[in-house]
């Protein structure tokens, strides 16, 4: 869908911006020269009557007003912010469902909106960034994930579900989940889930696991044998912050830096969908804002 809009976004910015081009440079002019042309045999004209004598047709008149609105949300979208909605509670406790993020979309490197290919490289991807991406499998669909594993690095993640990451020219396998420091159980349709600690470089942040069970096993379960990682280099290895309920690298793969869109960096508006077994209200109608989460990300 974000792929599709971008295209149509980028059709209605050209052929408006055709037109005003046609209109300001080409058309302006010819209808001026008629009217000079009456005006010299007339010697006189009311300016009233201008407009009546050569009217400009509708539709060119529209797309010379919208142009330069389409243009500014084009470029904002394609090369500096781009809002994204929080689809499912993958990125639990960090991003929550109903929360509507801001994405910096220079973060990576300016792309063509249309074919995605880097223009100007602006920078790369540092372990514990939220990034939005095109999933691999289906590129037409976004997914967002925190970054774990950088080109070149060891991912192992243990059965203890505690990452260790052993960057590329160390010898060292570095634990960064901190399974001994539980913040506290929250309640979910799995069982408790409990939070805790994780330093990814720079970044601390919370995530949860299941002490007990993996949420939907058959979807879930890691390929047999498989517990360990190299990635390659120009890929990314990413993981959701909700562990045991989040469909990932450990599942699908590596992420190519081609398909990064950019990164997560504020939450500009969040919904809660709460509501009562009973209720009428259609499920896509928020039942309150959450003022609280409207900030950075972490």
């Amino acid at each position: 869908m974000a792929n599709t809009f971008s295209l149509i976004l980028v059709i209605v910015t050209l052929v408006t911006g055709i037109i005003w081009a046609l209109e300001k440079f080409v058309w302006a002019k010819q209808r001026q020269q008629k009217i000079d042309d009456i005006l010299a045999q007339t010697n006189e004209l009311d300016p009233s009557l201008q407009s009546k004598v050569l009217p400009q047709p509708w539709w060119v008149e529209n797309s010379v007003s919208i142009f330069p609105v389409i243009a500014l949300v084009l470029i904002v979208r394609s090369f500096i912010f781009e809002p994204f909605q929080i689809p499912s509670g993958s990125m639990k406790p960090t991003l929550l469902v109903g929360d509507f993020i801001l994405v910096q979309k220079f973060a990576y490197g300016l792309r063509d909106p249309v074919t995605h290919t880097q223009l100007l490289e602006t920078g790369k991807p540092v372990r514990g960034d939220i990034v939005v991406f095109r999933y691999p499998p289906n590129p037409s669909v976004d997914y967002i994930k925190r970054v774990v594993g950088l080109p070149g690095d060891i991912v192992r993640y243990s059965p203890d579900k505690r990452i260790c990451i052993q960057p590329k020219g160390e010898s060292v396998c570095k634990i960064v989940s901190q399974s001994n420091r539980v913040r506290s159980e929250l309640k979910s349709n799995v069982g408790p889930m409990v939070q805790m600690d994780e330093q990814l470089g720079e970044v601390n942040h919370h995530i949860l696991v299941s002490p007990w069970r993996m949420d939907n096993p058959i979807n879930y379960k890691p390929r047999p044998g498989v517990n360990e990682w190299v990635v390659p280099e120009g890929h990314y290895f990413m993981m959701g912050d909700n562990r045991d309920n989040s469909s990932d690298s450990r599942y699908w793969g590596f992420v190519p830096e081609a398909n990064l869109l950019g990164k997560a960096v504020a939450i500009w508006i969040s919904f809660e969908f709460d509501r009562s077994p009973d209720s009428v209200l259609p499920s896509w109608v928020p039942t309150g804002v959450r003022f609280n989460r409207i900030g950075q990300i972490h």
